[in-house]
């Protein structure tokens, strides 16, 4: 449904310039949840307003379905009108002189979509009434929630019902319960739909709970693709794992047996083939074993519980092993492990990731 093919923009400043998207390469299929995830700066949002037609790109392709909407070695640049898509701003950017039903009505009485009067107001409370707005639409947008207010920008760019979906960070400025309620029905909507939607994020909690597919980018490119499952289990970098959760990571020193000397001590692992002599060892706070007596296994080690953090559905332990501080995480409470006490931490050798130093 969307095809980018070797797409870059850079933008200048004086003497400088910032490839914002540097030789991005990616297909989203049709009927899709396609999450862009990254810092502030990763190229993100640039990438999202290319494919929007809101930037201008110096080089590569755009397709929408078979349409070619930009090519800078052709000469081809749609505008945004023509492109057949609806896009939701992190601003909400919805008209406070209007109404609910104005508001949304708006693209579909305006511009090259015009429709006959008989049918916008079809149009528009069915949109209403997917977001769950029927019975307000007579309701001037300022006596809204911030979650009401995105709601309508969503039911306006659902109303034309485009065949693609831009999202640029909408939920970034609602609280965190609001956030993840809307965050439900978006994806509900989309998959009830039928639409390819292309959402920009930096949370990567709301990454995993969107994307069937998420591309992680840092200074323009793209560093990894695939499901969610698949990006936080099996990192192929450092920067992707990071990203994606927190990690302990420790510096290591590649034996010839295939073990990794570390600060913590000599940790028994599956070294890939052609990994270098030195390396970081990483591992997930949740995969990290935690007892009060030792088991005797491989990789564990002796630390000091330093303080622990109930949090509801899982507790956090700050610990201190050989000198380097690590975390674990459980979702059950052990009333035997105390701070201040010893404990007996185990890393388990398929949970381990090795990474370039």
């Amino acid at each position: 449904m969307i095809g980018i093919h070797s797409l870059t923009k850079t933008f200048k400043s004086g003497a400088h310039a910032v490839r914002a998207v540097d030789q991005v390469d990616l297909h989203v299929n049709e009927k899709e949840f396609f999450v862009l995830l990254g810092l502030s700066g990763s190229g993100k949002t640039t990438l999202l307003r290319c494919v929007a037609g809101l930037e201008k790109a110096e080089a590569g392709e755009i397709l929408l379905g078979e349409q070619m909407v930009s090519s800078a070695e052709r000469g081809i640049f749609v505008p945004p009108e023509d492109r057949g898509i609806g896009m939701v701003f992190q601003s909400y950017a919805v008209w406070p002189h209007m109404t609910v039903f104005d508001n949304v009505a708006f693209p579909l009485t305006n511009g090259k979509r015009r429709l006959a009067r008989s049918k916008v107001r079809d149009r528009v409370m069915g949109a209403l009434e997917l977001v769950q707005l029927s019975g307000i639409e007579d309701r001037p947008v300022p006596f809204l929630s911030g979650g009401q207010q995105q709601r309508v920008a969503l039911a306006r760019a659902l109303a034309v019902e485009p065949r693609v979906l831009l999202m640029d960070e909408p939920l970034s400025n609602l609280d965190a319960r609001l956030r993840e309620e809307v965050r439900d029905e978006i994806r509900g909507l989309a998959k009830k739909l039928g639409i390819t939607v292309l959402y920009v994020t930096h949370d990567q909690v709301e990454a995993m709970a969107l994307a069937d597919r998420i591309a992680v980018m840092s200074a323009g490119k793209i560093l990894q693709t695939g499901g969610p499952q698949d990006l936080y289990h099996f990192p192929l970098s450092r920067s992707v794992g990071e990203f994606l959760g927190s990690m302990n990571e420790f510096e290591g020193t590649v034996q010839n047996d295939g073990c990794v000397k570390t600060d913590l001590g000599v940790v028994h692992c599956a070294v890939p083939d052609g990994a270098p002599r030195e390396v970081i060892v990483a591992i997930r706070p949740e995969d990290v074993s935690l007892s009060r007596d030792p088991s005797g296994l491989s990789n564990e080690f002796s630390a000091q519980l330093e303080s622990q953090l109930f949090l509801g559905d899982i507790t956090v332990y700050h610990l201190s092993a050989n000198g380097k501080k690590m975390r674990g995480k459980t979702t059950s409470v052990d009333r035997r492990l105390e701070a201040g006490g010893r404990v007996y931490v185990r890393l388990p050798a398929e949970k381990l990731k090795i990474f370039t130093r």
